[in-house]
């Protein structure tokens, strides 16, 4: 028996409950992973609340990483004991072991802990799209980041100095702006106590960035729009403070004939050779050592609860993994 993470109903982080699973053996084109680390991300409190519907129950969890344990019939890719990650559908990473679609799974490489992996392959793919295919970035531009003490911005901040990008990042009190500075953000704004619209213009001589890049959502929506220079694009790509406000088209012309977008992970890994570039690039600047991956919090599988709890209340730093 294998044991998971599980929930019946949509709700507050009480509604996750610890249970004895039934695996069984991989179908066609499945395989069986015994998960060595599990990932934490805010997604998955989408989920859990129901802004992100499931059928129920449901397993909880989208990333995680570990060995393949057996191989059903047609799997060609995998074989048994290959080291892999994934993130993406079907939910029920938060588990011990499971049986899943093997087009999902990404190749670990040998030089990659476990825990980082579960650690990064959400966060890391989510910033290799941001930065390589959403807005042609040149050396010397100037972007904003919110949440540059996340997970995302963490990795991100340290991305965008290799491509010689100017980061402004925002957080939320000085000892995050601390941990923002120490991984490549030129520029920190407290949003607490500062405008930050308005810093925004101080430091870019007036003009606003081309590009900002937005996971927090409804609490930041006006001033992402007032931080972009004319015809600058507003990338909103989480919505960690609640739905995007609806899009009033005149808004984006008065305030510089602007750009909107909303991009979704899955629709930049779905295709294999896609997905395999991306992963490529960010685990070689990984295994490098270019890239750092902090895990600030561990937590046991089946304190689950506690770990969206301190989530969702904005005390984690980094990124954060389930370990074994």
């Amino acid at each position: 028996m294998a044991k998971a993470i599980r929930f019946y109903e949509t709700g507050g982080p009480e509604v996750l409950k610890w249970e004895s699973v039934e695996v069984g053996e991989p179908g066609p084109g499945e395989v069986r992973i015994r998960h060595e680390a599990v990932g934490l991300n805010f997604a998955d409190t989408y989920f859990r609340t129901g802004l992100y519907p499931a059928p129920l129950p449901a397993g909880m969890g989208v990333e995680a990483a570990g060995v393949i344990e057996a191989v059903g019939t047609g799997v060609t890719r995998f074989r048994e004991g290959d080291r892999v990650t994934y993130t993406g559908s079907p939910l029920g990473a938060y588990s011990t072991e499971r049986v899943m679609p093997a087009e999902h799974l990404i190749s670990l490489p040998d030089g990659i802990e476990f825990e980082t992996a579960a650690a990064m392959t959400m966060r890391g793919l989510t910033t290799s799209y941001l930065l390589r295919r959403i807005y042609p970035l040149r050396s010397g531009d100037t972007v904003l980041l919110h949440a540059a003490a996340g997970g995302v911005g963490l990795i991100f901040s340290q991305w965008a100095k290799l491509l010689g990008l100017n980061v402004i990042g925002t957080v939320s009190n000085d000892q995050k702006a601390e941990v923002a500075r120490a991984h490549g953000c030129d520029h920190v704004i407290i949003y607490t106590r500062e405008n930050v619209a308005e810093r925004v213009r101080d430091l870019t001589d007036g003009a606003g960035v081309p590009v900002v890049f937005d996971s927090i959502g409804a609490s930041t929506f006006e001033t992402s729009l007032d931080s972009l220079a004319r015809r600058g694009l507003l990338v909103a790509f989480g919505t960690a403070s609640g739905p995007l406000p609806p899009i009033e088209p005149m808004k984006l012309a008065l305030k510089g004939s602007l750009f909107f977008t909303r991009p979704a992970l899955a629709d930049y890994i779905a295709e294999p050779a896609e997905r395999a570039d991306l992963a490529g690039e960010l685990f070689g600047h990984v295994a490098a050592g270019r890239i750092k991956i902090e895990i600030n919090q561990h937590y046991a599988l089946e304190e689950a609860a506690q770990a969206h709890r301190d989530l969702e209340s904005g005390k984690t730093i980094g990124s954060s993994v389930f370990s074994f």
